[in-house]
Protein backbone atom coordinates (compact mmCIF):
# COMPACT_ATOMS: atom_id res chain seq x y z
CA UNK A 1 0.00 0.00 0.00
CA UNK A 2 1.31 3.44 -0.94
CA UNK A 3 0.40 5.89 1.76
CA UNK A 4 -0.38 9.56 1.34
CA UNK A 5 2.69 11.71 1.78
CA UNK A 6 3.23 15.00 3.53
CA UNK A 7 5.42 17.77 2.19
CA UNK A 8 7.86 17.15 5.04
CA UNK A 9 8.19 13.47 4.17
CA UNK A 10 8.82 14.14 0.49
CA UNK A 11 11.17 17.06 1.07
CA UNK A 12 13.34 14.92 3.31
CA UNK A 13 14.03 12.83 0.22
CA UNK A 14 17.00 14.04 -1.83
CA UNK A 15 15.74 12.59 -5.12
CA UNK A 16 12.37 14.30 -4.78
CA UNK A 17 14.01 17.63 -3.92
CA UNK A 18 16.26 17.19 -6.93
CA UNK A 19 13.24 16.66 -9.18
CA UNK A 20 11.49 19.77 -7.85
CA UNK A 21 14.63 21.90 -8.10
CA UNK A 22 15.37 20.68 -11.62
CA UNK A 23 11.96 21.75 -12.90
CA UNK A 24 12.09 25.03 -10.95
CA UNK A 25 15.42 25.85 -12.64
CA UNK A 26 14.22 25.36 -16.23
CA UNK A 27 14.75 28.24 -18.64
CA UNK A 28 11.12 29.34 -18.75
CA UNK A 29 9.72 32.90 -18.62
CA UNK A 30 8.96 32.62 -14.90
CA UNK A 31 8.70 36.41 -14.72
CA UNK A 32 5.19 36.06 -16.17
CA UNK A 33 4.16 34.55 -12.82
CA UNK A 34 5.95 37.10 -10.65
CA UNK A 35 3.60 38.59 -8.04
CA UNK A 36 0.63 36.95 -9.76
CA UNK A 37 -2.46 35.30 -8.32
CA UNK A 38 -2.61 31.63 -9.37
CA UNK A 39 -5.57 29.31 -8.75
CA UNK A 40 -5.21 25.53 -9.07
CA UNK A 41 -7.91 22.87 -8.86
CA UNK A 42 -6.80 19.30 -8.22
CA UNK A 43 -3.80 20.64 -6.31
CA UNK A 44 -3.46 17.59 -4.05
CA UNK A 45 -3.43 15.17 -7.01
CA UNK A 46 -0.38 13.61 -8.60
CA UNK A 47 0.26 16.40 -11.12
CA UNK A 48 -1.14 19.28 -9.08
CA UNK A 49 0.84 18.60 -5.93
CA UNK A 50 4.14 18.49 -7.79
CA UNK A 51 3.23 21.70 -9.62
CA UNK A 52 2.50 23.42 -6.31
CA UNK A 53 5.84 22.20 -4.92
CA UNK A 54 7.65 23.72 -7.91
CA UNK A 55 5.91 27.08 -7.52
CA UNK A 56 6.63 27.14 -3.78
CA UNK A 57 10.27 26.34 -4.56
CA UNK A 58 10.44 29.36 -6.90
CA UNK A 59 8.91 31.53 -4.19
CA UNK A 60 11.36 30.28 -1.55
CA UNK A 61 14.55 30.41 -3.57
CA UNK A 62 14.02 33.22 -6.06
CA UNK A 63 11.33 35.39 -4.51
CA UNK A 64 8.90 34.86 -7.37
CA UNK A 65 6.17 36.28 -5.15
CA UNK A 66 3.20 34.47 -6.66
CA UNK A 67 0.18 33.79 -4.45
CA UNK A 68 -1.29 30.30 -4.91
CA UNK A 69 -4.90 29.45 -4.13
CA UNK A 70 -5.64 25.73 -4.12
CA UNK A 71 -9.21 24.49 -4.37
CA UNK A 72 -10.56 21.44 -2.60
CA UNK A 73 -13.23 19.89 -0.44
CA UNK A 74 -10.93 18.82 2.40
CA UNK A 75 -8.68 21.30 4.17
CA UNK A 76 -7.08 18.59 6.31
CA UNK A 77 -5.98 16.68 3.23
CA UNK A 78 -4.37 19.80 1.79
CA UNK A 79 -2.63 20.56 5.08
CA UNK A 80 -1.29 17.01 5.32
CA UNK A 81 0.17 17.39 1.87
CA UNK A 82 1.56 20.93 2.04
CA UNK A 83 1.63 21.81 5.73
CA UNK A 84 -0.13 24.53 7.68
CA UNK A 85 0.42 28.27 7.28
CA UNK A 86 2.68 27.96 4.25
CA UNK A 87 3.60 31.44 3.00
CA UNK A 88 1.87 32.37 -0.26
CA UNK A 89 -0.32 29.21 -0.21
CA UNK A 90 -4.04 29.57 0.47
CA UNK A 91 -6.69 26.87 0.71
CA UNK A 92 -10.20 27.61 -0.54
CA UNK A 93 -12.90 25.07 0.30
CA UNK A 94 -14.75 24.93 -2.98
CA UNK A 95 -16.12 21.98 -4.92
CA UNK A 96 -15.71 23.20 -8.49
CA UNK A 97 -18.94 21.46 -9.48
CA UNK A 98 -20.73 24.12 -7.44
CA UNK A 99 -21.12 27.77 -8.52
CA UNK A 100 -18.29 30.17 -7.81
CA UNK A 101 -17.62 30.41 -4.09
CA UNK A 102 -18.14 33.87 -2.60
CA UNK A 103 -14.83 33.52 -0.75
CA UNK A 104 -12.88 33.20 -3.99
CA UNK A 105 -10.28 35.96 -4.59
CA UNK A 106 -11.65 39.08 -6.25
CA UNK A 107 -8.87 38.89 -8.84
CA UNK A 108 -6.97 36.02 -10.45
CA UNK A 109 -4.23 36.02 -13.08
CA UNK A 110 -3.86 32.32 -13.91
CA UNK A 111 -6.32 29.46 -13.45
CA UNK A 112 -5.19 25.86 -13.90
CA UNK A 113 -7.93 23.21 -13.91
CA UNK A 114 -6.47 19.83 -12.98
CA UNK A 115 -9.31 18.34 -10.91
CA UNK A 116 -10.70 15.19 -12.50
CA UNK A 117 -11.30 11.50 -11.93
CA UNK A 118 -8.40 9.87 -13.75
CA UNK A 119 -8.45 6.14 -13.05
CA UNK A 120 -10.62 3.09 -13.91
CA UNK A 121 -12.42 2.44 -10.61
CA UNK A 122 -13.44 6.11 -10.41
CA UNK A 123 -14.80 5.95 -13.97
CA UNK A 124 -16.80 2.84 -13.09
CA UNK A 125 -18.08 3.81 -9.62
CA UNK A 126 -18.51 7.58 -10.06
CA UNK A 127 -19.31 8.14 -13.74
CA UNK A 128 -21.42 11.22 -13.00
CA UNK A 129 -18.63 12.83 -10.99
CA UNK A 130 -16.19 12.00 -13.76
CA UNK A 131 -18.24 13.84 -16.36
CA UNK A 132 -19.20 16.76 -14.12
CA UNK A 133 -15.66 17.72 -13.10
CA UNK A 134 -14.63 17.90 -16.77
CA UNK A 135 -17.68 19.86 -17.88
CA UNK A 136 -19.53 21.60 -15.03
CA UNK A 137 -16.41 22.09 -12.92
CA UNK A 138 -14.61 23.50 -15.93
CA UNK A 139 -17.58 25.72 -16.77
CA UNK A 140 -17.65 27.20 -13.25
CA UNK A 141 -13.93 27.96 -13.36
CA UNK A 142 -14.18 29.48 -16.84
CA UNK A 143 -16.96 31.77 -15.57
CA UNK A 144 -14.82 32.76 -12.60
CA UNK A 145 -11.73 33.36 -14.74
CA UNK A 146 -13.57 35.45 -17.32
CA UNK A 147 -15.23 37.61 -14.65
CA UNK A 148 -12.17 38.13 -12.46
CA UNK A 149 -9.50 39.34 -14.86
CA UNK A 150 -7.60 36.15 -15.69
CA UNK A 151 -4.68 36.56 -18.07
CA UNK A 152 -4.70 32.88 -18.97
CA UNK A 153 -6.60 29.68 -18.26
CA UNK A 154 -5.13 26.17 -18.64
CA UNK A 155 -7.42 23.15 -18.98
CA UNK A 156 -5.61 19.87 -18.43
CA UNK A 157 -6.95 17.53 -21.06
CA UNK A 158 -5.92 13.95 -21.81
CA UNK A 159 -4.62 11.49 -24.36
CA UNK A 160 -8.05 9.85 -23.92
CA UNK A 161 -9.67 12.42 -26.21
CA UNK A 162 -8.09 10.68 -29.20
CA UNK A 163 -10.21 7.59 -28.71
CA UNK A 164 -9.14 4.33 -30.34
CA UNK A 165 -6.43 4.27 -32.95
CA UNK A 166 -8.13 3.61 -36.29
CA UNK A 167 -4.98 1.90 -37.56
CA UNK A 168 -4.12 4.82 -39.83
CA UNK A 169 -1.33 6.35 -37.78
CA UNK A 170 1.50 5.33 -35.49
CA UNK A 171 1.17 8.35 -33.19
CA UNK A 172 -1.58 10.87 -32.45
CA UNK A 173 -0.91 14.48 -33.30
CA UNK A 174 -3.15 17.20 -31.91
CA UNK A 175 -5.55 17.05 -34.87
CA UNK A 176 -6.25 13.30 -34.69
CA UNK A 177 -9.74 12.14 -33.72
CA UNK A 178 -10.27 8.40 -33.21
CA UNK A 179 -13.33 6.33 -32.43
CA UNK A 180 -15.19 6.50 -29.10
CA UNK A 181 -18.39 4.55 -28.47
CA UNK A 182 -20.27 7.22 -26.52
CA UNK A 183 -22.95 4.77 -25.34
CA UNK A 184 -20.76 3.12 -22.73
CA UNK A 185 -19.96 3.87 -19.11
CA UNK A 186 -16.26 4.21 -19.93
CA UNK A 187 -16.94 6.94 -22.50
CA UNK A 188 -17.75 9.48 -19.78
CA UNK A 189 -14.11 10.44 -19.28
CA UNK A 190 -12.91 10.94 -22.89
CA UNK A 191 -16.19 12.45 -24.08
CA UNK A 192 -16.28 14.95 -21.22
CA UNK A 193 -12.68 15.92 -21.93
CA UNK A 194 -13.64 16.50 -25.56
CA UNK A 195 -16.63 18.56 -24.46
CA UNK A 196 -14.37 20.49 -22.07
CA UNK A 197 -12.01 21.41 -24.88
CA UNK A 198 -14.95 22.60 -26.99
CA UNK A 199 -16.19 24.70 -24.06
CA UNK A 200 -12.75 26.31 -23.80
CA UNK A 201 -12.95 27.27 -27.48
CA UNK A 202 -16.38 28.80 -26.87
CA UNK A 203 -15.00 30.98 -24.07
CA UNK A 204 -12.12 32.08 -26.25
CA UNK A 205 -14.49 33.23 -29.00
CA UNK A 206 -17.37 34.57 -26.92
CA UNK A 207 -15.65 35.90 -23.80
CA UNK A 208 -12.17 36.68 -25.18
CA UNK A 209 -10.64 34.47 -22.50
CA UNK A 210 -7.07 33.31 -23.17
CA UNK A 211 -7.07 29.50 -22.86
CA UNK A 212 -4.44 26.84 -23.53
CA UNK A 213 -4.91 23.07 -23.43
CA UNK A 214 -2.08 20.81 -22.29
CA UNK A 215 -2.95 17.19 -23.12
CA UNK A 216 -1.43 14.91 -20.51
CA UNK A 217 -0.69 11.27 -21.18
CA UNK A 218 -0.47 8.39 -18.68
CA UNK A 219 1.55 9.86 -15.83
CA UNK A 220 3.33 8.32 -12.86
CA UNK A 221 5.63 9.44 -10.07
CA UNK A 222 6.19 9.60 -6.31
CA UNK A 223 3.13 11.82 -5.79
CA UNK A 224 0.95 8.85 -6.74
CA UNK A 225 -2.25 8.69 -4.66
CA UNK A 226 -3.63 5.67 -2.80
CA UNK A 227 -6.88 5.96 -4.72
CA UNK A 228 -5.25 5.59 -8.15
CA UNK A 229 -6.24 2.28 -9.81
CA UNK A 230 -4.51 2.64 -13.18
CA UNK A 231 -2.53 -0.42 -14.29
CA UNK A 232 0.83 1.28 -13.78
CA UNK A 233 -0.16 2.43 -10.30
CA UNK A 234 -1.12 -1.12 -9.36
CA UNK A 235 2.18 -2.42 -10.78
CA UNK A 236 4.10 0.04 -8.61
CA UNK A 237 2.18 -0.93 -5.47
CA UNK A 238 2.86 -4.60 -6.08
CA UNK A 239 6.52 -3.98 -6.70
CA UNK A 240 6.95 -1.84 -3.59
CA UNK A 241 5.31 -4.57 -1.52
CA UNK A 242 7.67 -7.18 -2.96
CA UNK A 243 4.82 -8.92 -4.76
CA UNK A 244 4.60 -10.24 -8.30
CA UNK A 245 3.38 -7.74 -10.90
CA UNK A 246 -0.12 -8.68 -12.06
CA UNK A 247 -1.05 -8.19 -15.72
CA UNK A 248 -4.79 -8.36 -16.45
CA UNK A 249 -4.35 -8.62 -20.23
CA UNK A 250 -1.75 -9.86 -22.73
CA UNK A 251 0.06 -6.58 -22.13
CA UNK A 252 0.45 -5.63 -25.79
CA UNK A 253 -1.12 -2.19 -25.29
CA UNK A 254 1.39 0.38 -26.58
CA UNK A 255 1.14 3.70 -24.75
CA UNK A 256 2.96 6.93 -24.01
CA UNK A 257 3.89 7.55 -20.36
CA UNK A 258 5.30 10.60 -18.58
CA UNK A 259 7.17 10.94 -15.30
CA UNK A 260 5.42 13.58 -13.19
CA UNK A 261 8.25 16.17 -13.27
CA UNK A 262 8.28 16.01 -17.09
CA UNK A 263 4.49 16.27 -17.19
CA UNK A 264 4.65 19.39 -15.00
CA UNK A 265 7.46 20.94 -17.04
CA UNK A 266 5.28 20.39 -20.13
CA UNK A 267 2.29 21.94 -18.38
CA UNK A 268 4.34 24.99 -17.39
CA UNK A 269 5.72 25.30 -20.93
CA UNK A 270 2.19 25.37 -22.34
CA UNK A 271 1.02 27.80 -19.65
CA UNK A 272 3.87 30.24 -20.23
CA UNK A 273 4.64 29.83 -23.92
CA UNK A 274 1.65 28.18 -25.58
CA UNK A 275 -0.59 29.96 -28.06
CA UNK A 276 -4.16 30.79 -27.08
CA UNK A 277 -6.64 28.20 -28.30
CA UNK A 278 -4.02 25.55 -29.00
CA UNK A 279 -3.68 22.05 -27.55
CA UNK A 280 -0.28 20.47 -26.91
CA UNK A 281 0.59 16.82 -26.35
CA UNK A 282 2.94 16.20 -23.41
CA UNK A 283 4.81 13.00 -24.24
CA UNK A 284 8.23 11.70 -25.24
CA UNK A 285 9.28 8.82 -27.49
CA UNK A 286 11.74 7.53 -24.88
CA UNK A 287 8.80 6.75 -22.59
CA UNK A 288 6.60 4.94 -25.12
CA UNK A 289 6.36 1.29 -24.10
CA UNK A 290 4.15 -1.80 -24.19
CA UNK A 291 2.36 -2.64 -20.95
CA UNK A 292 4.05 -6.04 -20.59
CA UNK A 293 7.49 -4.44 -20.96
CA UNK A 294 6.58 -1.81 -18.40
CA UNK A 295 5.48 -4.54 -16.00
CA UNK A 296 8.80 -6.30 -16.57
CA UNK A 297 10.80 -3.16 -15.73
CA UNK A 298 8.96 -2.82 -12.42
CA UNK A 299 9.35 -6.53 -11.65
CA UNK A 300 13.10 -6.26 -12.27
CA UNK A 301 13.34 -3.23 -9.99
CA UNK A 302 11.39 -5.09 -7.30
CA UNK A 303 13.08 -8.48 -7.75
CA UNK A 304 9.74 -10.17 -8.48
CA UNK A 305 7.97 -11.66 -11.52
CA UNK A 306 5.14 -10.80 -13.92
CA UNK A 307 1.98 -12.94 -13.62
CA UNK A 308 -1.34 -12.86 -15.48
CA UNK A 309 -4.79 -12.51 -13.88
CA UNK A 310 -8.31 -11.75 -15.15
CA UNK A 311 -9.78 -8.36 -14.05
CA UNK A 312 -12.95 -8.21 -11.98
CA UNK A 313 -16.17 -6.69 -13.33
CA UNK A 314 -15.69 -3.24 -11.79
CA UNK A 315 -12.13 -2.95 -13.04
CA UNK A 316 -12.90 -4.11 -16.56
CA UNK A 317 -15.76 -1.61 -16.85
CA UNK A 318 -13.28 1.21 -16.31
CA UNK A 319 -10.52 -0.10 -18.59
CA UNK A 320 -9.62 1.73 -21.78
CA UNK A 321 -10.22 -0.30 -24.94
CA UNK A 322 -7.39 1.48 -26.76
CA UNK A 323 -4.53 -0.83 -27.74
CA UNK A 324 -2.19 1.81 -29.15
CA UNK A 325 -2.09 5.38 -27.86
CA UNK A 326 1.23 7.03 -28.57
CA UNK A 327 1.37 10.82 -28.72
CA UNK A 328 3.26 13.01 -31.17
CA UNK A 329 4.87 15.88 -29.23
CA UNK A 330 6.78 17.91 -31.83
CA UNK A 331 4.36 20.81 -31.35
CA UNK A 332 5.32 21.11 -27.68
CA UNK A 333 8.98 20.54 -28.45
CA UNK A 334 8.84 23.52 -30.83
CA UNK A 335 8.24 25.66 -27.72
CA UNK A 336 11.53 24.41 -26.28
CA UNK A 337 10.21 21.55 -24.12
CA UNK A 338 12.28 18.42 -23.69
CA UNK A 339 11.68 15.50 -21.35
CA UNK A 340 14.42 14.80 -18.82
CA UNK A 341 13.58 11.22 -17.82
CA UNK A 342 13.05 8.17 -20.02
CA UNK A 343 10.73 5.44 -18.76
CA UNK A 344 13.26 3.17 -17.04
CA UNK A 345 14.88 6.04 -15.13
CA UNK A 346 11.51 7.52 -14.20
CA UNK A 347 10.28 4.19 -12.84
CA UNK A 348 13.52 3.67 -10.92
CA UNK A 349 13.32 7.14 -9.34
CA UNK A 350 9.65 6.67 -8.47
CA UNK A 351 10.29 3.37 -6.71
CA UNK A 352 13.37 4.64 -4.89
CA UNK A 353 11.55 7.71 -3.58
CA UNK A 354 8.50 5.69 -2.53
CA UNK A 355 10.63 3.05 -0.80
CA UNK A 356 12.58 5.69 1.10
CA UNK A 357 9.49 7.61 2.22
CA UNK A 358 7.19 4.76 3.15
CA UNK A 359 6.44 4.23 6.82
Amino acid sequence: MIREYTMTTLYENSLYREDVQRIASLALPWEKLADKQIMISGATGMIGSFLVDVLLEKNRTEGLGCEITILGRNREKAERRFGKEVPCLHFLKWDVNDPVDSAAPAHVDYVIHLASNTHPVAYATDPIGTVMANVMGLSNLLVYASEHGAERFAFASSNEIYGENRGDTEKFDESYCGYIDSNTLRAGYPESKRCGEALCQAYIRQKNLDVVIPRLTRSYGPTLLNSDTKALSQFLRKGLNGENIVLKSAGTQYYSYTYTPDAVSGLLTVLLLGECGEAYNIADDASDIMLKDLAQIIAEEAGTEVVFELPDEVESAGFSKATKARLESSKLQSLGWKAVYEIREGISRTMRILKETQA
